[in-house]
């Protein structure tokens, strides 16, 4: 169970201790359990729609309590990730100048128009999902649909960006269907997430999925390879899509 430990103790702010040592093999384990951990995270995001809808608050706060609880229940690495890649990606030069951006640790403006547009539209369409199980459920499925991107990112074939970090630990770690065969059966249980339109979660999942294959590729030629950044840029990017498709004509 190292595996799921780590990836609690990285993943969330769970008082769980990791293993004593962490090396490619418990890694590689750490982010198969990453769809389970997505779950974890979706029904702590269902919990709050669901009581500030009923409470009545507006739609937006409800969506701003929502995102507000995610960022600390993850310590905010994953928006810290999608903060890196966009500054990473908005320079120019060879893959170690943007390698070199990226580990900078301050927010450039890329950083700062991604973060707003990826929190705004987050708890724009959380509040549009508040107050119903279904709209809970739907919220479930775009954090699960992040989740799974990690095992796409860290696919055969991948190669690290840099010889040390996160990336390095997890870069060509997991089987190339691993993503796929997830992301199909969460697009199956996503039939049930909005409400008189079967097909609406399951292309929301699709949507999502498509934009951590593209990220990946994208980013996997900008740097190199793959860096933990990406993971968290992916996540947010595949979640952030998948909620603005499942909240589209929502009654």
């Amino acid at each position: 169970m190292n595996g799921l430990r780590l990836a609690l103790s990285w993943l969330t702010v769970l008082p769980v201790p990791g293993p004593a040592t962490v090396d490619r093999r418990t890694a590689a384990a750490a982010i198969r359990w990453s769809p389970m951990v997505g779950l974890l995270l979706g029904a702590l995001a269902a919990a709050v729609l669901t009581v500030s809808g009923r409470l009545g608050a507006p739609p937006l706060l409800a969506g701003l309590l929502t995102v507000t609880a995610l960022a600390l229940a993850t310590r905010g690495m994953h928006l810290d990730g999608l903060a890196d890649t966009a500054d990473g990606l908005g320079c120019y030069g060879p893959p170690e100048r943007a390698l070199s951006v990226m580990r900078d640790g301050g927010a450039g403006p890329f950083a700062v128009v991604a973060l707003i547009l990826v929190l705004v539209s987050q708890a724009t369409a959380l509040g549009v999902l508040a107050g119903t199980w279904q709209g809970a459920a739907a919220a479930m499925v775009a954090l699960v649909t992040g989740r799974v991107g990690f095992l796409w990112c860290c696919r055969r074939g991948v190669t690290a960006g840099r010889p040390d970090g996160l990336g390095a630990l997890v870069a060509d770690s997991q089987p190339g269907w691993a993503a796929p065969a997830a992301w199909l059966v969460v697009a199956a249980t996503a039939m049930a997430a909005v409400p008189g339109r079967v097909w609406q979660g399951p292309v929301a999942v699709l949507v999502g999925a498509g934009m951590t294959v593209a990220l990946s590729a994208h980013t996997t030629r900008r740097f190199g390879g793959l860096t933990g950044d990406v993971l968290g840029a992916a996540e947010e990017l595949a979640t952030t899509s998948a909620l603005v498709v499942l909240c589209l004509g929502w009654a």
